[in-house]
Protein backbone atom coordinates (compact mmCIF):
# COMPACT_ATOMS: atom_id res chain seq x y z
CA UNK A 1 0.00 0.00 0.00
CA UNK A 2 2.89 2.32 0.91
CA UNK A 3 4.61 1.62 -2.01
CA UNK A 4 1.74 2.03 -4.36
CA UNK A 5 1.48 5.50 -2.78
CA UNK A 6 4.97 6.41 -3.28
CA UNK A 7 4.99 5.40 -6.83
CA UNK A 8 2.12 7.60 -7.47
CA UNK A 9 3.27 10.30 -5.85
CA UNK A 10 6.76 10.03 -7.46
CA UNK A 11 4.73 9.97 -11.04
CA UNK A 12 2.84 12.71 -9.92
CA UNK A 13 5.69 15.08 -8.76
CA UNK A 14 4.04 15.59 -5.64
CA UNK A 15 5.93 17.91 -3.45
CA UNK A 16 7.20 16.34 0.28
CA UNK A 17 4.37 19.05 2.13
CA UNK A 18 1.68 17.46 0.37
CA UNK A 19 3.03 14.08 0.43
CA UNK A 20 1.42 11.55 2.67
CA UNK A 21 4.67 11.29 4.52
CA UNK A 22 3.48 14.83 5.83
CA UNK A 23 0.73 13.33 8.22
CA UNK A 24 3.36 12.03 10.40
CA UNK A 25 5.79 14.89 10.40
CA UNK A 26 5.67 14.79 14.49
CA UNK A 27 6.21 11.76 15.19
CA UNK A 28 9.60 10.05 15.29
CA UNK A 29 7.78 6.17 16.28
CA UNK A 30 7.95 4.09 13.10
CA UNK A 31 5.56 0.26 13.91
CA UNK A 32 7.54 -2.87 12.69
CA UNK A 33 5.98 -5.91 12.26
CA UNK A 34 6.31 -9.74 11.17
CA UNK A 35 9.89 -9.60 12.40
CA UNK A 36 11.15 -13.31 13.07
CA UNK A 37 11.15 -14.21 17.07
CA UNK A 38 14.90 -14.66 17.44
CA UNK A 39 16.03 -11.53 17.12
CA UNK A 40 16.65 -9.20 19.92
CA UNK A 41 16.59 -5.55 20.46
CA UNK A 42 20.65 -5.41 19.14
CA UNK A 43 19.67 -7.05 15.87
CA UNK A 44 16.72 -4.75 15.14
CA UNK A 45 18.66 -1.83 15.70
CA UNK A 46 21.66 -3.13 13.61
CA UNK A 47 19.00 -3.51 10.83
CA UNK A 48 17.45 -0.02 11.09
CA UNK A 49 20.17 2.00 11.96
CA UNK A 50 21.36 2.01 8.25
CA UNK A 51 18.74 5.03 7.89
CA UNK A 52 19.46 6.78 11.17
CA UNK A 53 20.23 6.68 14.65
CA UNK A 54 17.75 4.68 17.04
CA UNK A 55 17.30 6.54 20.07
CA UNK A 56 14.63 4.32 21.66
CA UNK A 57 13.23 0.72 20.93
CA UNK A 58 10.45 -1.29 22.44
CA UNK A 59 10.28 -4.79 21.44
CA UNK A 60 7.17 -6.34 22.75
CA UNK A 61 7.47 -9.49 24.70
CA UNK A 62 4.94 -12.06 26.48
CA UNK A 63 5.08 -11.28 29.86
CA UNK A 64 5.55 -14.74 31.67
CA UNK A 65 7.95 -16.02 28.86
CA UNK A 66 9.56 -13.48 27.68
CA UNK A 67 9.82 -14.41 24.31
CA UNK A 68 9.48 -11.57 21.10
CA UNK A 69 6.00 -11.67 20.22
CA UNK A 70 7.33 -10.40 16.57
CA UNK A 71 6.52 -6.43 16.02
CA UNK A 72 8.17 -3.25 17.94
CA UNK A 73 8.25 0.35 17.88
CA UNK A 74 11.32 2.34 17.30
CA UNK A 75 12.38 5.81 17.61
CA UNK A 76 14.39 7.83 15.30
CA UNK A 77 16.72 10.77 16.46
CA UNK A 78 15.81 13.18 13.17
CA UNK A 79 12.10 12.37 11.98
CA UNK A 80 12.84 12.17 8.69
CA UNK A 81 14.80 8.87 8.91
CA UNK A 82 11.35 7.67 9.48
CA UNK A 83 10.39 8.48 5.78
CA UNK A 84 13.24 6.27 4.33
CA UNK A 85 12.87 2.96 6.91
CA UNK A 86 8.73 3.27 5.77
CA UNK A 87 10.26 3.42 2.21
CA UNK A 88 12.74 1.13 2.10
CA UNK A 89 12.09 -1.55 5.12
CA UNK A 90 7.93 -2.34 4.30
CA UNK A 91 7.67 -5.63 2.46
CA UNK A 92 10.94 -6.55 2.85
CA UNK A 93 12.23 -10.27 3.66
CA UNK A 94 14.15 -11.17 6.90
CA UNK A 95 15.40 -14.60 7.34
CA UNK A 96 12.35 -15.37 5.44
CA UNK A 97 9.60 -13.33 6.88
CA UNK A 98 8.35 -10.35 5.11
CA UNK A 99 8.42 -7.74 7.20
CA UNK A 100 5.85 -4.69 7.47
CA UNK A 101 6.93 -0.97 8.75
CA UNK A 102 4.65 1.77 9.07
CA UNK A 103 4.76 5.38 10.57
CA UNK A 104 3.18 5.75 14.00
CA UNK A 105 1.19 8.88 14.80
CA UNK A 106 0.44 9.18 18.67
CA UNK A 107 2.77 6.73 20.51
CA UNK A 108 1.92 5.87 23.85
CA UNK A 109 5.14 4.43 25.93
CA UNK A 110 3.65 0.93 27.64
CA UNK A 111 2.69 1.09 31.45
CA UNK A 112 5.35 -0.40 33.83
CA UNK A 113 4.73 -3.62 35.94
CA UNK A 114 5.85 -4.42 38.59
CA UNK A 115 7.97 -7.38 37.42
CA UNK A 116 9.86 -5.51 34.73
CA UNK A 117 13.46 -5.05 35.17
CA UNK A 118 15.77 -2.27 35.91
CA UNK A 119 17.04 -2.84 31.98
CA UNK A 120 14.32 -2.46 30.36
CA UNK A 121 12.76 0.34 32.38
CA UNK A 122 16.17 2.52 31.89
CA UNK A 123 15.80 1.90 28.00
CA UNK A 124 12.44 3.19 27.87
CA UNK A 125 13.11 6.33 29.96
CA UNK A 126 16.86 6.99 28.97
CA UNK A 127 16.34 5.16 25.09
CA UNK A 128 19.40 3.27 23.66
CA UNK A 129 21.06 6.44 22.29
CA UNK A 130 24.90 7.34 23.49
CA UNK A 131 24.77 9.95 26.01
CA UNK A 132 26.47 13.01 24.94
CA UNK A 133 28.31 15.17 27.54
CA UNK A 134 28.37 18.44 27.55
CA UNK A 135 31.24 20.67 26.36
CA UNK A 136 31.96 21.98 29.42
CA UNK A 137 32.22 18.73 31.31
CA UNK A 138 34.49 16.83 28.22
CA UNK A 139 36.92 20.14 27.87
CA UNK A 140 37.21 19.73 32.11
CA UNK A 141 38.00 15.75 31.85
CA UNK A 142 40.18 16.56 28.72
CA UNK A 143 42.43 19.48 30.38
CA UNK A 144 44.38 17.07 33.05
CA UNK A 145 45.29 14.59 30.50
CA UNK A 146 47.67 16.33 28.38
CA UNK A 147 49.48 17.99 31.87
CA UNK A 148 50.09 14.62 33.32
CA UNK A 149 51.32 12.98 29.80
CA UNK A 150 54.25 16.15 29.68
CA UNK A 151 55.53 15.33 32.35
CA UNK A 152 55.76 11.82 32.13
CA UNK A 153 57.26 12.61 28.84
CA UNK A 154 59.90 15.34 30.27
CA UNK A 155 61.06 12.76 33.04
CA UNK A 156 61.55 9.95 30.16
CA UNK A 157 63.19 12.63 28.05
CA UNK A 158 65.58 13.35 30.85
CA UNK A 159 66.56 9.70 31.43
CA UNK A 160 67.48 9.27 27.89
CA UNK A 161 69.72 12.14 27.94
CA UNK A 162 71.36 11.17 30.97
CA UNK A 163 71.72 7.53 29.32
CA UNK A 164 73.19 8.99 26.72
CA UNK A 165 75.91 11.27 28.43
CA UNK A 166 77.03 7.87 30.56
CA UNK A 167 77.41 6.07 27.31
CA UNK A 168 79.42 9.53 26.08
CA UNK A 169 81.59 9.31 29.08
CA UNK A 170 82.51 5.58 29.07
CA UNK A 171 83.25 5.53 25.45
CA UNK A 172 85.41 8.86 26.16
CA UNK A 173 87.24 6.87 28.94
CA UNK A 174 88.02 3.71 27.27
CA UNK A 175 89.47 5.64 23.76
CA UNK A 176 91.59 7.61 26.42
CA UNK A 177 92.84 4.62 28.30
CA UNK A 178 96.01 2.96 26.80
CA UNK A 179 95.47 0.05 24.09
CA UNK A 180 96.05 -3.51 26.24
CA UNK A 181 99.35 -5.20 25.09
CA UNK A 182 99.67 -7.90 22.76
CA UNK A 183 99.11 -10.82 24.35
CA UNK A 184 102.50 -13.76 24.49
CA UNK A 185 101.90 -16.84 22.33
CA UNK A 186 100.39 -19.77 25.07
CA UNK A 187 99.07 -16.85 27.59
CA UNK A 188 95.52 -17.77 28.06
CA UNK A 189 92.80 -15.36 29.60
CA UNK A 190 95.04 -14.35 33.08
CA UNK A 191 97.47 -12.75 30.75
CA UNK A 192 95.13 -10.57 29.13
CA UNK A 193 93.99 -9.25 32.10
CA UNK A 194 97.23 -8.72 34.01
CA UNK A 195 98.21 -7.30 30.48
CA UNK A 196 95.51 -4.88 30.50
CA UNK A 197 95.54 -3.81 34.41
CA UNK A 198 92.75 -6.67 35.46
CA UNK A 199 90.18 -6.23 32.85
CA UNK A 200 88.55 -8.98 32.75
CA UNK A 201 87.47 -10.96 29.18
CA UNK A 202 83.80 -11.91 28.98
CA UNK A 203 83.42 -16.01 28.15
CA UNK A 204 80.87 -16.19 25.45
CA UNK A 205 78.12 -18.54 26.78
CA UNK A 206 77.89 -21.80 24.84
CA UNK A 207 74.51 -22.43 22.64
CA UNK A 208 72.68 -25.84 22.72
CA UNK A 209 70.47 -24.67 20.25
CA UNK A 210 73.31 -23.52 17.63
CA UNK A 211 74.63 -26.41 17.67
CA UNK A 212 71.53 -28.56 17.38
CA UNK A 213 70.90 -26.23 14.06
CA UNK A 214 74.76 -26.85 13.08
CA UNK A 215 74.20 -30.30 13.66
CA UNK A 216 70.76 -30.78 11.29
CA UNK A 217 72.47 -28.71 8.51
CA UNK A 218 75.10 -30.89 8.13
CA UNK A 219 72.52 -33.47 8.44
CA UNK A 220 70.89 -31.45 5.45
CA UNK A 221 73.74 -31.47 3.47
CA UNK A 222 75.18 -34.03 3.69
CA UNK A 223 72.07 -36.22 2.89
CA UNK A 224 71.80 -33.49 -0.22
CA UNK A 225 74.90 -34.01 -1.25
CA UNK A 226 74.39 -38.59 -1.30
CA UNK A 227 71.16 -37.86 -3.35
CA UNK A 228 73.11 -35.71 -5.49
CA UNK A 229 75.70 -38.93 -5.90
CA UNK A 230 72.91 -41.10 -6.45
CA UNK A 231 71.12 -38.89 -9.28
CA UNK A 232 74.39 -38.76 -10.77
CA UNK A 233 75.00 -42.57 -10.60
CA UNK A 234 71.36 -42.80 -12.03
CA UNK A 235 71.89 -40.90 -14.81
CA UNK A 236 75.47 -42.55 -15.77
CA UNK A 237 73.99 -45.79 -16.07
CA UNK A 238 71.09 -44.34 -18.40
CA UNK A 239 73.53 -43.10 -20.92
CA UNK A 240 75.75 -46.08 -20.21
CA UNK A 241 72.54 -48.15 -21.48
CA UNK A 242 71.35 -45.71 -23.94
CA UNK A 243 74.69 -46.51 -25.63
CA UNK A 244 74.83 -50.00 -25.11
CA UNK A 245 71.10 -50.41 -26.89
CA UNK A 246 72.40 -48.10 -29.95
CA UNK A 247 75.26 -50.68 -30.39
CA UNK A 248 72.95 -53.97 -30.70
CA UNK A 249 70.81 -51.76 -33.19
CA UNK A 250 73.74 -50.95 -35.02
CA UNK A 251 75.29 -54.56 -34.93
CA UNK A 252 71.48 -55.90 -35.98
CA UNK A 253 71.37 -53.48 -38.90
CA UNK A 254 74.99 -54.93 -40.30
CA UNK A 255 73.99 -58.12 -39.55
CA UNK A 256 70.80 -57.73 -41.89
CA UNK A 257 72.84 -56.55 -44.40
CA UNK A 258 75.26 -58.92 -44.42
CA UNK A 259 72.42 -61.29 -45.02
CA UNK A 260 70.76 -59.75 -47.90
CA UNK A 261 74.37 -59.32 -49.44
CA UNK A 262 74.56 -62.84 -49.16
CA UNK A 263 71.22 -64.27 -50.37
CA UNK A 264 71.91 -61.32 -53.16
CA UNK A 265 75.16 -63.38 -54.14
CA UNK A 266 74.02 -66.80 -53.95
CA UNK A 267 71.16 -65.55 -56.78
Amino acid sequence: MNQSLNEREANLGVKETVSWHSEYSDSAWIFVGGLPYELSEGDIICVFSQYGEVVNINLVRDKKTGKSKGFCFICYEDQRSTILAVDNFNGIKIKGRTIRVDHVKDYKPPKDHEDIDDITRNLRVQGCAPSVQGAESEEDQEEPLPLKKSKKDKKEKKKKKEKKKKKEREQRSASSSPSPAPARPGAGATGATGATGGVRVKDERHDAGYDKYRHSHEQQGALRSREEERERERTQRRGEEGRREEARREETRREEGRRVEGRREET
